[in-house]
Formats: structure tokens, sequence, C-alpha cells
């Protein structure tokens, strides 16, 4: 390439940065679209609302939220996927956007389709059986399972679901025999729970919460890593023999091809706006702790749970297509 060539490329490149960060430096210049995949007034929809509130208020544009329940949240991934990469239309999911992808055929690449921008809050799964329940730890139930393959039951809020998997992965990690009871939603796997209809239930700390404190239910164990500040007397799994560090996560997402300038901006007003004690306080009373990434850091978390739950799901022979 001759010299003037070179010259030429490297000014027409130097104006195609200069013009992607003015317009990102313009961003966002009017309201911006959040799509949560779920019913509206559920655990993870109460939380958007709170995060895109605080957002908003950062960035000083409105964040409008849209849900577009469907397929574990897979319809509204979609919609995300197939919308203009400018930073107007953003995915506010949750753990089932690892889950969906080892399980389902989909219309979408969790990792080529989307850029993460950052995990914004994450909650353990309590392990809970009823307050009558002749089990106190873990190790009793998964005893008295062992003693009677087949026997004890398992509940979650449908087939696929975040907390079946978990459930897969407590048979997985300790070889047991329990059968899965699969429910239309949370609410009712946890009634069966507390009147003994079903064994356990990996319920989110912000359903069974009051359930616990009310001694409608008696939790075993928390999935996470460390115990609750809200249940410090609950030993994690590990602490008990069992292999198994997972908490449900929510997390948004742009569509891929979003300039990074733009994924920039968004990633560090979430991080400020996540640092607002009246937001953290929020979310806290929804069970939900508030996480602090960066789009890297995101990326790999979603890589390795996309890792994990696939081989979770082939050890198990769970698919749904």
């Amino acid at each position: 390439m001759s010299l003037n060539k070179t010259l030429i490329a490297f000014s027409l490149g130097c104006s195609v940065l200069a013009g992607s960060t003015a317009w990102a430096a313009d961003y966002p210049s009017k309201a911006i679209r959040m799509i949560v995949p779920y019913s509206a007034g559920g655990g993870a929809d109460n939380a958007a609302r709170i995060i895109a509130k605080a957002l908003g208020d950062t960035l000083k544009q409105p964040i409008v939220i849209e849900n577009k329940a469907g397929a574990s949240g897979s319809i509204g991934a979609t919609q995300v996927a197939r919308a203009p990469a400018d930073g107007y239309t953003l995915l506010y999911d949750a753990s089932s956007f690892s889950i969906n992808p080892v399980l389902r055929k989909l219309p979408y690449d969790p990792l080529k389709d989307f850029v993460g921008i950052a995990k914004v809050v994450s909650s353990p799964y309590l392990m809970v059986v009823p307050a009558n329940s002749p089990y106190d730890s873990v190790k009793a139930y998964v005893d008295a399972a062992k003693a009677a393959p087949g026997k004890l039951t398992f509940a979650s809020y449908g087939i696929g679901s975040p907390v079946h998997i978990v459930g897969e992965l407590l048979k997985q990690e300790t070889g047991v025999d329990i059968v899965h009871v699969p429910y239309k939603g949370g609410a009712p796997a946890l009634v069966d729970v507390m009147s003994g209809v079903v064994d356990t239930y990996f319920a989110n700390a912000a359903s069974a919460m009051s359930y616990i404190r009310g001694g409608k239910l008696k939790a075993l164990a928390t999935t996470a890593s460390k115990r609750s500040s809200d249940l410090p007397d609950v030993p994690t799994m590990e602490e008990q023999g069992v292999k198994m560090d997972v908490s449900e996560w929510k997390g948004i997402f742009a569509p891929a091809g979003t300039p990074e300038p733009v994924i920039s901006k968004l990633s560090e007003a979430i991080n400020t706006a996540l640092k607002d004690p009246a937001t953290i306080k929020q979310l806290n009373n929804l069970g939900m702790q508030v996480e602090e990434s960066s789009p890297e850091s995101f990326k790999a978390f979603i890589t390795d749970e996309l890792s994990k739950w696939d081989a979770v799901a082939k050890k198990n022979d769970i698919k749904l297509d």
C-alpha cells in the first residue's frame, strides 16, 4: 500500500472512531427500552424496576420497562437479539439466560448475539423443607434418599427451570435418586412443600424468607458459597459436604454490535446507580445482593455458567427439544 493510501485509510479510521466517540458522548438522547422477559410483578420484574429507576436517574433519561414473558425468558431475549444495536434496547435477564441454551433450541446464540453489560444482583437458593419435616440437615435428607431410592421428591416451577436444574445438581453431586415434581409456578410449589406434599424445594431467598421466619418452612442450606446475612444460622451446601455454589443472578445485556463506547458508558452508569444507598436497601429487601461487574467479567461469568449447566444437563439427560 502506498504512503498516500495508508494516510487516507488512517484518516478514515480516525474519523470513524471520532464519530463513534462523539455519538457515544451524546448517548442517551432519548428514553431507553429495557425488555424484562418475565411477568410483571415477579421477582425479576420488581428488581428491574428498582434498577431502571436508579439507572435512569444516573443517565438523565427514562428507562422504560417492557414485559415480554414466555418460554422461560427466551421470547423477550429473542426480541432484543433482533433489535438495533444502538443502546436503546436492553435486556434484563436472569439465570435462565445461561440455562435455556443447554436445554432447548433457540433463535439466538447467548454469546454471539448479545453483549453482557453488567451482572447486577444475585440471591442464593435455599433448600427448604416443611416446618415439621424429619430432616434437619442436608445429610439427613440425602441419607434418607439413599435408603429409599425414588421415594423422596423435590419441587420446581417447571421442567428446565433454574430450580429444576439445581435439584438435578444435588442428584449429581450426592448420587441420590429423588423424583422431580414440576409446578406451573413457584407459589404453588411452595404451598405444597409447606403442606408436606413435596419433600423439598430450592426456593429463592425473596420468596421463602417470610415463610421461614414465620415457622412454615425450615431452611436446611443455602446454595451460595457464603452464609446469608439474613439467615446466619443456615449453613451452606458445601459446609455440609455437597459441592455446590449456585445463586440466582440477574444482569443487563445489549444486542451484539452495540458500540463499545456505549457499552462502557452503560456499564459505568449501572455500577454508579447500584451504589445508591436507597437502591441497595430496596434490593436487599427483596432478598437480593448488589453485584459490581464489568462487561469482561460478566462475559467470563456467563461462559462459565453455560459450561456448568451444559455438563449437568448432559449428565442427567435433560433436554426439552
